[in-house]
């Protein structure tokens, strides 16, 4: 009898990965098409290639499992809008069990598969074309054929591999790894999972091999987060105690990081309490049209949010669409000169032919990452439910513009969430797509491919949440939690999916004013992990349940709490006077004095005007600090 199909289980998968054959030496295509896969069959995993032509038979579909209240595995159900670059806890498996596709010999270039306990080797080189190519060498010596990533995803498929072997860097060659075996565990995958590292980093190797120093557990006491190598606690470069100063850094250390104790005295917290609605807008115009008093408009939206019949106005105004010193005739000719400008390049990608894009892989991936993203953006809001919506069409088109406008960034899964809520409110192909370049021009580091901005703000998080509530800070470090990479989803896409979509408009407009500083995202998260601090320090979660337990948290948060919250911290930290320089300057508080840039800005009166605003009442008019760093005019309360 025929022997049973083995357990196959697809891991990793990603398209647009070529062989480059010798057009001198051989009569076939100089570039072959194919897919890499990353495969478990019985429980060992292997890595392979096929052409394209093979790629049909096996396609993957996601599934997810729940658990039980006792622990038990429920059935396992297909979720269509399933994202595995932002789950926590996940599954990926093929539809039905099938026979592995044979290796296939097409002449010299035909299918190949290696163990990955067979795997010795994996350079990481660029080609002059500017895209990365592997190359992958057996523990037999033999080399395999050089793996062209036309569509970039080296990044991905080192990351995936890190769940099975350790990736070690050569001490002499920067681009050659050195593959090993390990038993990687939960905490691998959800760091896999959330996509908390760049590009073949040496911390992605660390953490394998020591997950207790490279899980960032050390981000509450020790803020470089690019430390060359950070030990535990037993190690000779911590034995010194946080406080003594004159003990020498490593070499290794980053510029401008430093180890911090937050001994200052806090204070007691202020009571915050939200206003109404901005529900008049003809009131702050001038005859011409202009905005009279910007700095008290946006302080009204900061407190109370805009009445949803003012928000497609106003909006414009927020995301830069419009000057706020521009008149109703001025603000007529932008549109009509944004609408021919938009067009213009919303005909560059449509104009496109079918064959021309077959040789634009740039394009047609990006294409491809937007109509998957846009078939399960907001689909249970009726403005983009249903299919053949037009709301989805204005949704793909936009975004495909908005490649033609970055050529640079181009499309970053996420871009999507940003965009639905605009469109939502502007019902305006054109005005949305000036007023999501204008939500990209604040968030646009976060999507960058080395991630360095998601890097330095859950530092500054980590440093707010040190300075805020110490003990809660241990307690992550204990539960090698002190990185906040559950935070990430947060500060990526500005906490769209935690909240209500409703509570999102409300929520995003309140964060455009920049009031009281460019980092009140970074408040909010703060004041989000201390309404939780009961439920993690009391129920003695361990970081696999602190997981869970964040993501959990999606569409249960109370906004007004939220804001009120983040607001007092603000206020909190504000009126310290021994705050410490790093979280000073994550507050915007702090400017060397020996720079003469922009003393009071308008950012500073503007912050001004919202705090004469509070009804917080805690501290006596006239308040000042000390602190000759501090350039800006301290508040006044009412």
């Amino acid at each position: 009898t025929k022997p049973p199909p083995p357990n196959l289980r697809l891991i990793f998968e990603k398209e647009g990965v070529y062989l480059h054959t010798n057009a001198k030496r051989s009569n076939q295509d100089t570039t072959i098409p194919g897919f890499i896969r990353i495969v478990e069959r019985d429980g060992e995993p292997a890595l392979e290639w096929s052409p394209l032509e093979d790629a049909g038979k096996n396609a993957p579909a996601v599934f997810y499992t729940k658990k039980d209240e006792n622990g038990g595995e429920e059935e396992t159900n297909f979720d269509p809008g399933y994202e595995p670059d932002w789950a926590v806890i996940s599954t990926v498996k093929r539809d039905h069990v099938r026979e592995p596709p044979p290796v296939r010999e097409t002449g010299q270039w035909g299918a190949f598969s290696i163990p990955l306990s067979e795997l010795y080797s994996l350079r990481r080189a660029r080609f002059s074309l500017g895209r990365n190519f592997l190359v992958l060498t057996s523990r037999g010596g033999h080399p395999l054929p050089p793996l062209h990533f036309h569509r970039g995803g080296t990044r991905e498929l080192l990351r995936a591999l890190q769940r099975y072997i350790i990736l070690a860097p050569s001490p002499v060659d920067g681009r050659l790894f050195l593959a090993y075996p390990h038993d990687s565990g939960a905490l691998s995958q959800s760091f896999d999972e959330l996509q908390m590292f760049d590009d073949g980093s040496d911390l992605v190797s660390r953490f394998i091999q020591d997950p207790y120093a490279t899980t960032f557990g050390g981000f509450s006491k020790v803020t470089n987060f690019f430390r060359g190598a950070l030990r535990p606690p037993e190690s000779p470069l911590h034995a010194h105690g946080p406080h003594d100063t004159q003990a020498g850094h490593p070499a290794d250390d980053e510029p401008g990081f430093e180890l911090i104790t937050c001994g200052a005295e806090l204070g007691p917290r202020p009571e915050v309490s939200r206003g109404q609605p901005l529900d008049k807008w003809d009131e702050f115009l001038d005859p011409e049209g202009r905005v009279t008093d910007p700095g008290r408009v946006k302080a009204l939206i900061f407190r109370g949010g805009i009445t949803p019949s003012l928000r497609k106005e106003a909006w414009k105004f927020l995301l830069g669409f419009y000057p706020w010193n521009s008149t109703t005739k001025e603000r007529e000719d932008i549109v009509r000169v944004k609408t021919d400008e938009y067009f213009r390049m919303k005909v560059q990608w449509k104009s496109v032919s079918e064959e021309q894009e077959m040789r634009n892989s740039l394009l047609r991936g990006y294409r491809s990452l937007i109509e998957r993203d846009v078939n399960r953006t907001d689909r249970q809001n009726p403005f983009f439910s249903g299919n053949d919506n037009p709301g989805l069409a204005l949704l793909h088109d936009v975004l495909m513009t908005y490649c033609m406008y970055n050529f640079d960034l181009g499309y970053v899964q996420g871009m999507s969430d940003l965009l639905s809520p605009i469109l939502f409110v502007t019902q305006n192909e054109v005005e949305s797509f000036w007023c999501l370049t204008g939500f990209m021009d604040m968030v646009h580091q976060n999507f960058e491919e080395s991630q360095e901005a998601m890097k330095q703000q859950l530092l500054q998080l980590s440093l707010l949440l040190r300075a805020l509530d110490p003990e809660l800070c241990d307690y992550l470090d204990s539960q090698d939690s002190g990185s906040l990479c559950f935070c990430f989803r947060w500060l990526l896409i500005w906490f769209k999916r935690e909240f209500a979509f409703e509570d999102i408009l409300s929520l995003w407009e309140v964060l455009w004013t920049r009031l009281p500083c460019d980092n009140f995202h970074l408040l909010l998260a703060s004041a989000i992990l201390e309404s939780q601090r009961g439920e993690l320090i009391g129920s003695n979660h361990d970081f696999n349940t602190i997981l869970k337990h964040i993501n959990e948290l999606t569409m249960k948060l109370d906004l007004h709490s939220v804001l009120c919250g983040a607001e007092a911290i603000y206020l909190q930290l504000f009126q310290c006077k021994e705050l410490p320089v790093k979280v000073q300057e994550v507050l915007g508080l702090y400017v060397p004095s020996s720079s003469d840039e922009e003393s009071p800005s308008s950012e500073s009166r503007e912050t001004e005007c919202l705090l004469d605003q509070s009804e917080a009442g805690a501290v006596a008019a006239g308040q000042s600090h000390n602190r000759q760093t501090v350039h800006r005019p301290p508040p006044t309360y009412p």
